[in-house]
């Protein structure tokens, strides 16, 4: 596999790769699970927890600042993706739209298809994070997640959850799906956060 789809990275390329990861020559699509079919006109977003409930809607999020984002993208499945060039949403201007409630220090992702994810407040709230409705200026198509996903360039890349719908903000720490089978709680590629202890 490695020359046919997969490249050792280059001297220079090494210092952006973390340790046990190949560069791929495509953009694999791993899903477990069936792909959610979900049109943009019936897409929303809900806030719920400990925070204001809110449902976004498609036009609401296209009404919020755009930005484009290069970024590098980890999977935990030991490939990596240098460059990758999106358009989206910052977290940090979605979030001028919530209402979280102080006690809150945790979300679990909720996405279209019944999958979860964890992720701390620290973790989602930086300036890097961002949700994604193109990628490489083509609309996300549905195997990549789309209409809509987050994208956490620091995480490997099942915390960046695909489909995404609901935001579940939380005062204790709780597993999404792939934590409750053996995935490390945060997945911090540079230290080989795959899989718990």
């Amino acid at each position: 596999m490695l020359g046919k789809f997969f490249n050792k990275p280059t001297a220079d390329e090494s210092a952006r790769v973390p340790p046990g990861q190949y560069l791929t020559k495509g953009f694999p699509v791993l899903t477990y699970g069936e792909t959610p079919q979900v049109s943009i006109e019936n897409w929303q977003l809900k806030i719920w927890g400990l925070a204001t409930p809110k449902t976004f809607r498609w036009s609401d999020l296209m009404a919020m600042p755009q930005s484009h984002f290069t970024a590098d993208f980890h999977c935990v499945t030991h490939w990596s993706k240098l460059d990758v060039q999106w358009t989206g949403i910052k977290v940090t201007d979605f979030m001028k739209y919530v209402d979280v409630y102080p006690q809150a220090v945790h979300i679990m992702e909720h996405c279209y298809g019944g999958y979860t994810t964890n992720i701390s407040i620290e973790d989602f709230l930086r300036e890097e994070n961002f949700f994604a409705h193109r990628v490489f200026d083509e609309p996300l198509s549905q195997d990549h997640g789309g209409p809509l996903r987050l994208v956490v360039p620091h995480l490997y890349a099942w915390k960046s959850a695909k489909w995404i719908n609901g935001l579940e903000f939380l005062d204790h720490e709780e597993l999404g799906f792939w934590e409750r089978n053996g995935y490390h709680k945060r997945g911090e590629p540079w230290e080989e956060e795959r899989y718990s202890d």
